[in-house]
């Protein structure tokens, strides 16, 4: 399976405290220009972006490289201004105005149950394509083998939290991007960065830290997850 799917990097901004934003609907901002010029690059280097329902509902993210010069080195090298951008949902419950699907002239993938394949394809057929992945949750293995065999060589993961999850407990990440910021949210309301699970890395087997990188006021810590992790 492993030579049959992308190069996947999961990235991620937390609380100290490890969540993902605060309690309510308005967005909390986690990092800083210089670590979102940071994550733009990883942006630009990958071939698909990924997001889940949950997210593409809540923050409503554009998901486009915004750097003009990186946008001009992709389409240089023949490639779209911005990645591909895919999400997962099992209800299909997304809106088609939602920005995920009107911002930037690239590919939009839904992969979704088999369930709401029907009800997918008729709410968001015009603006994406959608893809059956599956029943009773999308397959996450054969999604990425399916991302592959559509020329995705590089997914750069973005969340949320259900998602991180997913990836992890199902041992599909091949390095983890994880940037704290100094302040706590405090509240068990809010999204954390993973939920419950069985996770590779106990104890036991515990994963190794590749690089510590202060950013102004917040941390990078990248960690490889696979053998197939990519040292810079």
């Amino acid at each position: 399976m492993v030579a049959n799917r992308p190069y996947i990097v999961l990235s991620c901004g937390m609380s100290i405290d490890g969540y993902l934003n605060g309690p309510t609907e308005e967005r909390l901002l986690l990092s800083n220009e210089a670590d979102f010029d940071r994550v733009d690059g990883v942006r630009a280097e990958s071939d698909a972006i990924l997001v889940g329902a949950a997210t593409v509902r809540r923050d409503n993210p554009r998901l486009l490289v915004r750097s003009p010069g990186r946008r001009e080195q992709r389409i240089a090298r023949g490639l779209p201004p911005s990645p591909i951008k895919v999400t997962v949902t099992t209800g299909a419950q997304l809106d088609a105005c939602a920005n995920f699907f009107t911002a930037g002239d690239v590919e939009k993938l839904v992969y979704c149950t088999r369930s709401a394949f029907a009800d997918a394809q008729e709410r968001l057929g015009k603006v994406a394509t959608v893809v059956d992945g599956g029943e009773p949750v999308v397959d996450l293995r054969w999604m990425a083998a399916d991302l592959y065999d559509r020329g995705v060589c590089r997914l750069m993961v973005e969340g949320g939290g259900r998602i991180h999850t997913q990836f992890l407990t199902a041992g599909l990440a091949d390095e983890l991007h994880l940037v704290v910021a100094p302040l706590f949210v405090g509240d068990s309301r809010a999204p954390r960065f993973v939920q419950d699970g069985q996770f590779p890395w106990t104890a036991d087997r515990r994963a190794r830290l590749a690089e510590v990188r202060q950013i102004g006021d917040v941390v990078l810590l990248r960690y490889a997850l696979s053998s197939r992790f990519e040292d810079e």
